[in-house]
């Protein structure tokens, strides 16, 4: 597929992607003249766009090129001090920048899909209107969504819509595609959406496909890996001082989010069995807020995809600070 096929949507970032949780990210971030930030998920360049109107210095990177497209176009005003790199934040290391000795005095990693991915049926993200089993982010993924679903066994993909998409009914749905496509392959969104519907029903609101397409868009772009890389290098990227935030979408992100931050904010790990507690060897960061912040009830009835959006913070520590 063309990932510049579709062209970019007129006006501001809002008709591209709404970001959530501005004031939240803003207050946090805590951006201001002079300081370098790096917005890990450029997407439409929201957030990128109050950096820079602090004075702040912005790195914008994401993997898409019609997102980095779209918001160099919309941000060009800042000159040198909004710049861009393609690539996935999973890469951060490998920014020309970070190989030399620039550290970022913050990192935002606003992870899912924009608004934008989501409603270009022919990105393939969405079942709401027709389109190619794509679901890439970015031109370098491997492989697509029409691969996941004409050619993995039946084992993997009953695998992925357990463990990715949290799926109950995980077993009959991948039995259902591969019955399917041994007498025809899928080709649109629609016509995998129908399938899942046929075989499981439909009931409420929420569509019977949105958790087995969210397990195959998440492998095909391999959100877990991709995380779990970039929050490791969030280390070696931040400056003492430095602020990581991110916002996640879904248990799974926040899990591996939370997880991560609590492990690196104690200077000391204890065990049963143990006859006294141990300095932990990857204790690097503080929490300024231990709670994920949600978003306020005004936010959603203006942007409904914040309702399931969490921020968590959390602020890298100078090597020298002693334990306590």
């Amino acid at each position: 597929m063309d990932f510049f096929h579709a062209s970019a949507a007129p006006g501001g970032a809002a008709g591209y992607h709404l970001s959530v949780l501005p004031a939240e990210v803003s207050a946090w971030m805590r951006a201001g003249e002079g300081m370098r930030l790096i917005d890990g998920t450029l997407g439409g360049g929201g957030h990128s766009e109050a950096f820079l109107k602090a004075g702040a210095n912005v790195l914008g990177v994401d993997r898409d090129p019609e997102a980095l497209a779209f918001a160099a176009q919309r941000l060009a005003a800042f000159g040198n001090r909004f710049r861009t790199w393609q690539g996935n934040f999973a890469d951060l290391r490998d920014i020309p920048e970070v190989r030399g000795d620039w550290r970022a005095d913050g990192l935002l990693l606003d992870l899912g899909v924009s608004s934008r991915q989501l409603d270009a049926a022919e990105r393939g993200f969405s079942f709401r209107g027709a389109g190619p089993l794509d679901m890439r982010m970015g031109p370098a993924c491997p492989f697509d969504a029409a691969e996941v679903v004409n050619t993995w066994p039946e084992d993997q993909l009953v695998r992925i819509f357990r463990e990715l998409g949290e799926e109950p009914r995980a077993r009959r749905i991948a039995a259902a595609i591969v019955q399917r496509r041994a007498t025809r392959l899928f080709d649109t969104t629609t016509d995998l959406a129908g399938c899942i519907e046929k075989t499981i029903g439909r009931s409420g609101r929420i569509h019977p496909a949105t958790k087995a397409f969210q397990a195959i868009r998440m492998v095909v772009n391999d959100e877990l890996g991709s995380l779990e890389r970039a929050l490791e290098a969030s280390v070696d990227v931040l400056k003492p001082g430095g602020r990581l935030l991110v916002i996640t979408f879904h248990s799974l992100e926040d899990r591996m989010v939370k997880r991560f931050m609590q492990h690196r904010s104690k200077p000391f790990l204890d065990q049963p069995g143990w006859p006294e507690p141990r300095p932990n060897p990857d204790w690097c960061f503080r929490l300024p807020v231990r709670k994920a912040i949600a978003a306020s009830d005004e936010e959603i009835r203006v942007n409904p995809r914040a309702r399931s959006a969490k921020l968590r913070v959390a602020e890298l520590l100078d090597p020298a600070t002693p334990p306590r």
